[in-house]
């Protein structure tokens, strides 16, 4: 084994790294495998990454594509134009927005780099950025990196999770140009209604502020898609990102787009054009496959997922958590019990039970209260770690005492 060698850096950190850490996920999962490598059956119920395959004819369309001598060259910039139809009718079909495939969408290698490429395109130093407490981490990183300022909005359970866009208003917004929004809502799994929806971009177009919704989940566990964009005038003040990570089981391909007014996306475009040369073509061809799925793959998707999840919950009653049944997504979110928090219930969780658990406090502060079970892992292995938290040992005591 190779030692790998040590030395204090002769070169310093760039001042646009700033405070910027590692990704939480990425130094977990180094740490998850380096428990393996010691032994330990660990359980990984913490990230979002589907652990079911994508549609069968989603697979032989990338293998038969591959299989041409002529599909391994560069794409364009701007995605086949076979992928931009596929998800301007996707976009009609199920949010009823009427998208031009020319000008109106573009195609990205998933919607993580869409996050980057917008805070790139549109953050000056000293732009603020709202951002959701609890939220996504990478909207926060993103706009570190492009030199903004990020500006918390905090969200809270007796809200629905829903922002105070009247207490936004009355502290000034002068210096706020993109506000990230995310409904369905990664943690909680909060829904947005319509309304809301409608008094969000009034709200944008009083304050002259960018919208950016990030949609990826819009039909796990859903009983209707939504669309920022379906909002009348939303296109004036707002963008959104899809993804085909999650409700196609697509996550390691990297599929997504970014959808909204030409002129929005024609600025993108002039970071994203310099930062990469296009998806490789096989998975543009296989991801028009997957974007003309009918209903019924969302169903048997649901189907599991919503099995799943009564297992999760149980989960959560072991650990004396309390939750919403109502809440949709790829995750189950619930509050700790009093006098603890989410990092306390993982890490015991992590190093006596060997289950790896998502504390709510990596997307927050408004988080640490609550933990994360990830709906990704069978149903076997949820079950197995209700047993291992200590309900299936109970059960066992019990039945021998009869």
């Amino acid at each position: 084994m190779t030692t790998p060698t040590t030395f204090a850096p002769i070169i310093p950190v760039s001042d646009r790294l700033g405070d910027t850490e590692e990704y939480y996920f990425s130094t977990k999962l180094r740490e998850i495998a380096r428990l393996r490598g010691q032994g330990k059956d660990i359980l990984n119920l913490g990230i979002g990454s589907p652990d079911l395959p994508p549609a069968p004819e989603v697979l032989r369309a990338l293998t038969r594509s591959a299989e041409r001598p002529d599909s391994h060259g560069y794409q364009p910039y701007t995605g086949r134009p076979e992928l931009r139809r596929a998800f301007a009718g996707w976009y009609d079909r199920y949010f009823g927005v009427s998208l031009d495939p020319e000008q109106e969408l573009l195609p990205l290698m998933g919607s993580k780099e869409g996050i980057m490429h917008v805070s790139m395109a549109f953050i000056n130093p000293g732009d603020e950025v709202l951002v959701p407490d609890p939220g996504y981490p990478t909207y926060r990183s993103a706009t570190e990196l492009a030199g903004g300022t990020v500006r918390s909005y905090s969200l809270n359970e007796a809200s629905g999770w829903l922002p105070d866009l009247n207490r936004l208003e009355s502290e000034g917004l002068d210096r706020v140009k993109i506000m990230w929004v995310n409904y369905p809502h990664m943690p909680t799994g909060a829904m947005a209604t319509p309304d809301f929806f409608r008094e969000l971009v009034q709200f944008a177009r009083r304050n002259r502020i960018l919208l950016v919704n990030d949609n990826p989940y819009a039909f796990i566990l859903t009983d209707t898609v939504q669309s920022l964009l379906s909002v009348p005038g939303a296109r004036e003040v707002a963008l959104e990102l899809s993804s085909l990570s999650k409700a196609q089981n697509m996550a390691g391909w990297r599929v997504g787009a970014l959808a909204g007014a030409a002129a929005y996306l024609q600025t993108v475009l002039r970071f994203k054009s310099n930062m990469d040369s296009g998806m490789f073509l096989p998975v543009q061809e296989a991801a028009v496959v997957a974007l003309g799925l009918g209903d019924e793959w969302y169903r048997q998707l649901n189907a599991v997922y919503r099995s799943r999840r009564e297992v999760a919950f149980r989960i959560m009653d072991q650990l004396g958590c309390t939750y919403s049944r109502e809440q949709v997504g790829l995750f189950v979110w619930a509050r700790c019990p009093p006098d603890t928090d989410g990092y306390g219930i993982c890490d015991r969780a992590l190093y006596d039970k060997d289950v790896f658990l998502t504390p709510g406090g990596i997307f927050g502060g408004a988080g640490k209260p609550y933990v994360r079970i990830s709906l990704c892992s069978t149903e076997e292995q949820l079950q197995e770690a209700l047993y291992r938290l200590g309900a299936g040992a109970q059960e066992q005591q019990k039945s021998r005492s009869l």
